[in-house]
C-alpha cells in the first residue's frame, strides 16, 4: 500500500471532473468555497439529503470556536489501534520509502495546502489520542489559513489552541497525554467521522451545529441551491414582518403572482446584491405551468 496515492485517490472520486491537486484530489474552486462561507449547514445539507447522501453530517462535536464558520477541503486520514507489526511496516514505509518525518500526525498536517482541513477517523479516541496540540494547531493554521480539522477523537493544549486566529477544530474530548498507540492505515482515503462518511477533496462546512461533508462534484449546485434557499428565506422573513401573506403561502409552492413580488424585489434590494448570479426562470416557469394546470399552490416546500 501507498500512502496518499493518487492513482486511487482518483479512482474514489471518478465523478469529480474538474482541477485537481498533483495527488489527485479534488480541487474545488475558490468561489464555491467563498460562497459556501455564507450559508447554513441546514441549507447545505437539504440538497445532499434530496440527492441521497444521507451520512453527511455529524453534530456530536466540542468545537475551539464555535462562533465561527469553517470552510475547507479535505484532507482524510484513517488510523487504528496499535498492533506492533502492523504499525512498524507503515511507520517504517513512510520513512523509508516515501520520505516522510516525525510521527502519523505529522504526516498529514505537513502534505496540508490553503483552505484545507484535515478530516481524521481515530476511532473515538481521547486518551493518548490527542492528534494535535498547540505546536501541530499552530501548523495547521500557518498551512492552511482559513482552514482547520475535523477529529473524531481528542486533542491537547487547548488553552493555547482557543488563542491560534485562522484555525477552528471539532474534537471529541480534550486529554493532557501525548498521541500514543495508534498506527495511520489510510492517507487521503475514505473514512467515517460519526455517522458521516468523508472522501478526500470533499468541502468541509463546519458550523455551530456540527460538521457536514460536501462531495465535490456537488460542491456548486448544492451551494447555489443553499443561496436560492437562503435569499428566498430573507424574502419570506420580510414579507412576514410586514404582514403582505400568510405561513401557507411563504411555506407553499409560490404562485407566479407571489414570484413576480419575489423577482421584483430581488432585481431591486440592497440585500441581494452578494446573489445577483442567479437564475430564477426555471422556478417562475414551473409555477406558471402548475397554475395553468390546476395544481394546488399550497403544498407544503420539502
Amino acid at each position: 500500500m501507498k500512502f496518499d496515492n493518487a492513482e486511487d485517490i482518483i479512482q474514489l472520486t471518478p465523478l469529480w471532473e474538474g482541477e485537481r491537486f498533483p495527488n489527485g484530489r479534488p480541487k474545488v474552486p475558490d468561489d464555491v468555497l467563498r460562497r459556501m462561507r455564507r450559508i447554513t449547514l441546514e441549507e447545505a445539507w437539504g440538497p445532499l439529503w434530496n440527492s441521497g447522501y444521507k451520512f453527511q453530517f455529524e453534530g456530536d462535536f466540542k468545537i475551539i470556536h464555535p462562533e465561527q464558520v469553517m470552510v475547507g477541503r479535505a484532507v482524510t486520514s484513517v488510523l487504528l489501534p496499535l498492533r506492533p507489526d502492523l504499525h512498524h511496516t507503515l511507520l517504517n514505509y513512510g520513512h523509508e520509502q516515501e520520505n516522510r518525518k516525525g510521527f502519523f500526525n505529522q504526516w498529514i498536517i505537513d502534505c496540508l495546502e490553503e483552505d484545507d482541513v484535515a478530516v481524521v477517523d481515530m476511532f473515538d479516541k481521547v486518551y493518548k489520542g490527542t492528534f494535535v496540540g498547540g505546536n501541530l494547531s499552530t501548523a495547521i493554521s500557518a498551512r492552511t489559513k482559513r482552514g482547520g480539522a475535523v477529529i473524531w477523537g481528542g486533542i491537547r493544549d487547548n488553552q493555547q489552541v482557543v488563542k491560534i486566529e485562522g484555525i477552528n477544530v471539532y474534537y471529541r474530548g480534550s486529554d493532557p497525554t501525548a498521541i500514543e498507540d495508534v498506527t495511520m492505515v489510510g492517507m487521503n482515503v475514505p473514512c467515517r467521522i460519526g455517522r458521516a462518511v468523508c472522501l478526500p477533496g470533499d468541502v468541509v462546512l463546519g458550523t455551530p451545529s456540527g460538521v457536514i461533508f460536501i462531495p465535490p462534484h456537488l460542491a456548486e449546485t448544492t451551494v447555489k441551491l443553499a443561496e436560492k434557499s437562503q435569499v428566498r428565506d430573507v424574502f419570506g422573513f420580510i414579507r412576514l414582518n410586514e404582514g403582505i401573506y400568510t405561513t401557507a403561502q411563504i411555506d407553499g409552492m409560490w404562485t407566479p403572482a407571489l414570484w413576480q413580488d419575489f423577482r421584483d424585489w430581488f432585481d431591486a434590494s440592497d440585500e441581494t446584491a452578494e446573489y445577483r448570479h442567479l437564475n430564477w426562470e426555471h422556478e417562475i416557469e414551473e409555477a406558471r405551468l402548475k397554475e395553468s394546470k390546476g395544481t394546488n399552490t399550497n403544498d407544503v416546500r420539502l
